[in-house]
């Protein structure tokens, strides 16, 4: 079975998101739903999926597992919550014994978003995280390439949690650049209790013109560091659909994994997500 360990969904009847702005994302000013995306997998042989949360608003997170409750496509929910309340602990808990509740896996939050380039690892959010270890959950990183040293520093801090990598950290594809990312990356994989996810990486690039050989040394560096055992496939749809259908992104991750062998891209494209989310 192959999994996409990263994709969204959104319906903007419900709740509007406020990051789709500018001309530039307008093509994701609209509805995405399961039923959008189930075709688009099951064209390219993906039989579940890991929903991520895309806004920091407590009521998304009981939703998802609510659509992952009445899914045979959605098997495990990154969802949010606030890691700074005193009550951290008892709110991962009231989640858990929800409808659907057994389906979070892992919690994320903006990371980028924040002007803190440390703030993981600021004793109120340290506190947060190692509820979310007591928890049983795993803790996506969504960051920028600057805050990957806070991740180290995090990762090094919670040897108990387990780290998700997100998008690999967003390195710039489009301006051909690998350092520092590419140090920082190595340091992060360096740490027993971290896993990259292999995703993103097209609308990091040159929307309009991206190649997979644009996004070769970008893979080929997380492999190296993580190896196959500790990288996952994710799609990061719809967003990815602003430089690429998913059949795309399946294929230019195929082709980037084109050197290893049949046990090693299984692990890619579904061991890893299956261990790490335990889905």
């Amino acid at each position: 079975m192959r999994v996409d360990a990263h994709h969204h969904v959104w319906d903007l009847s419900v709740r509007d998101q406020d990051w789709i702005t500018g001309p530039g994302l307008r093509p994701l000013r609209r509805n995405f739903t399961v039923d959008d995306l189930r075709p688009e997998a099951a064209a390219v042989g993906i039989g579940r999926t890991v929903l991520v949360q895309t806004v920091t608003v407590a009521e998304e997170t009981p939703e998802f597992l609510g659509l992952a409750r009445h899914s045979d496509l959605i098997a495990g929910v990154v969802g949010w919550t606030d890691l700074t309340r005193p009550d951290v602990a008892d709110e991962l808990a009231r989640l858990r014994e929800l409808p659907g509740g057994r389906y979070l896996k892992g919690i994320r939050h903006q990371v980028q978003g924040e002007p803190e380039p440390e703030w993981l690892v600021r004793p109120d959010v340290r506190r947060g995280l190692a509820a979310v270890a007591a928890a049983g959950l795993v803790y996506d990183l969504v960051v920028l390439p600057h805050q990957l040293p806070g991740c180290v520093r995090a990762a090094m801090d919670h040897p108990e949690l387990t780290f998700v990598l997100d998008h690999l950290g967003k390195p710039s594809v489009a301006a051909g650049s690998l350092d520092p990312w590419a140090g920082h990356v190595r340091a992060l994989a360096a740490l027993p209790n971290t896993v990259g996810k292999l995703s993103g990486l097209v609308t990091e690039a040159d929307l309009a013109k991206w190649t997979v050989d644009d996004l070769r040394p970008y893979a080929e560096t997380a492999l190296a560091a993580f190896g196959p055992g500790r990288l996952m496939f994710g799609s990061d749809w719809p967003v990815c659909t602003l430089a690429a259908s998913y059949a795309q992104v399946v294929a230019a991750t195929e082709e980037l994994t084109d050197v290893l062998d049949e046990g090693e891209r299984a692990d890619v494209f579904g061991g890893t997500a299956l261990r790490v989310y335990r889905l």
